[in-house]
């Protein structure tokens, strides 16, 4: 979705390319004519990565140089592409790592559980989970998050109500799991501790409109120069107070650049145990 590489449950990845490969291979289209990536030549690329990769897969390395040993060259963006377009055609996906290599597989070979769903059962099922983990959210930012149209999830909005409840919020209509609302009823103090979440968190990034978390200003020093690549975020109840890097020096607290002129005293206090609790 939006040529970002997610990580999804196997036996989900047919039903979710099912709904977006059309569109995103569309939407390449003209990129891959500029690297001379026609038919014929992306048939040839997948006849030598079936071949390849049967019985186990192999690396990206391994799979490119059977390619330019087969006259498929891969220079200039047509080794990605040609990885691209098989990726989001399912047939192939990431298995196991070697080492630290990216190793791909045959999608059929290695789901084996895949789940099968109609269209508008598909939207709907989507929709859920997204509202499920993002709300209260409005139906824009699912469309947003999975590139879908309004014609797709118009059909599913009745039938999403027997899970969902609607909420008003400044005039605007927020769809929530009502089980999320009762959760943080009582859990309020619980989820106003601070947190230092990484870059690319679904707070910050899992929403078309963030202004939630944080303002268009914050917003721009999360994304320096809207280049795509988010900066890990402090956080409090909800709100980006400024973004973090690892300390220079063993033993420091993480470095903050606040948003503001300072962090409130108690987040300020709390910077020593959350670095501490950091992964290595």
């Amino acid at each position: 979705m939006r040529g970002t590489l997610f990580v999804v449950p196997a036996e989900d990845l047919g039903w979710m390319l099912g709904l977006t490969a059309t569109k995103v291979l569309r939407g390449t289209t003209r990129r891959r004519e500029e690297l001379g990536l026609d038919d014929a030549a992306l048939d040839r690329a997948e006849a030598v990565a079936r071949t390849v990769l049967t019985g186990g897969g192999a690396t990206r390395d391994a799979l490119v140089e059977a390619w330019v040993q087969a006259g498929h060259p891969t220079a200039a963006g047509r080794g990605y592409h040609s990885l691209f377009h098989l990726a989001v055609r399912g047939v192939i996906c990431l298995g196991p790592t070697e080492g630290r290599a990216q190793r791909f597989v045959l999608a059929e070979e290695w789901i084996t559980s895949s789940r099968a769903l109609e269209p508008e059962a598909a939207v709907l099922e989507w929709f859920v989970r997204y509202v499920r983990s993002h709300g209260p959210v409005p139906a824009a930012d699912f469309l947003w998050w999975t590139k879908l149209l309004k014609r797709d999830l118009a059909p599913v909005l009745g039938p999403a109500c027997d899970e969902l409840d609607v909420l008003d919020v400044d005039g605007v209509e927020h769809w929530v799991d009502p089980a999320v609302v009762e959760r943080y009823a009582g859990a309020r103090r619980a989820t106003a501790t601070p947190l230092l979440l990484p870059g690319f968190d679904e707070l910050v990034l899992g929403y078309g409109d963030r202004r939630a978390v944080v303002t268009r200003e914050e917003e721009a020093a999360v994304v320096p120069g809207g280049n795509g690549v988010f900066r890990p975020t402090l956080v409090q109840a909800g709100r980006a107070l400024g973004t973090w890097r690892r300390p220079a020096r063993a033993g420091a607290p993480v470095a903050v650049e606040p948003f503001g002129a300072a962090l409130p005293g108690p987040v300020d206090r709390a910077l020593p145990r959350l670095t501490r609790e950091l992964p290595a």
